[in-house]
């Protein structure tokens, strides 16, 4: 599961890290400590212009909505591993839309009786010294009724909790590392037979990451959506 997370960076820090081609006009990004479904953050993809394969940074929303699915159906921010390449919903997705996920930690609560009353106590999950993660996402491409703008929304992958991120939850995004991320981006369609090697991959690569990954408390501020600042940095600082 990862229903909340941070990009504790700027756009332009982003694609200075990454040492991106560029990123799609109107791109920009003030670092936020919390990312919440249906708002836009940037993701990575990687695609053909001509001949030429470049990556760039851009914002769709959080929540895949492929072209056939109804307005009013639902927008999995989640895509399980162990389904990705077969679900119907993100099959499609798995075979040409790919992308990665900038963050620098997510959240994960647990429940707990404090005088008699059941609260929620916030865990931030992320790598030594915050150092930017990239999980495995999927890409959807759809219409609003009556527009003729293609809309872009994404999901994020994820697997069963490994390590400290899996004494917190039992499931976790699927983190790749640097020397997967041209495999795992490649523009090019993903057959059915070679699906099954791109999620050994993205297997291997996600528990080497969670080997490195730590959690600590942080404040119950970052529990309420609706009355947080997403730019205060003290959400994620120890509880």
């Amino acid at each position: 599961m990862c229903g909340r997370y941070s990009v504790a960076v700027s756009g332009a820090a982003l694609v200075d890290v990454l040492g991106l081609d560029g990123t799609e006009p109107g791109f920009e990004w003030e670092p936020a400590y919390s990312v919440s479904p249906r708002t836009r953050a940037p993701v990575i993809r990687d695609r053909l212009i001509g001949e030429q394969r470049v990556s760039e940074a851009f914002m769709p929303t959080w929540g895949l909505r492929p072209s056939w699915a109804k307005e009013m159906g639902p927008r999995p921010i989640n895509a399980r591993l162990e389904t990705a390449a077969t679900n119907g919903m993100f099959r499609s997705a798995f075979a040409s839309a790919r992308a990665l996920v900038p963050m620098t930690g997510y959240y994960e609560w647990q429940e707990a009786l404090e005088d008699g009353k059941k609260v929620k106590n916030p865990s931030y999950v992320h790598a030594p010294g915050d150092e930017l993660l990239l999980a495995a996402g999927l890409l959807a491409f759809h219409r609003q009724d009556g527009d003729e703008e293609w809309r872009t929304t994404f999901t994020i992958i994820t697997r069963t909790g490994e390590d400290a991120a899996g004494e917190v939850h039992d499931r976790m995004p699927v983190f790749v590392t640097p020397a997967s991320w041209d495999t795992w981006l490649a523009p090019e369609k993903v057959a059915k037979d070679e699906a099954g090697a791109l999620l050994d991959l993205l297997d291997i690569e996600s528990r080497s990451v969670a080997s490195t990954l730590q959690t600590r408390p942080v404040s119950r501020a970052v529990n309420n959506v609706r009355t947080l600042n997403r730019h205060d940095p003290r959400l994620i600082d120890p509880a």
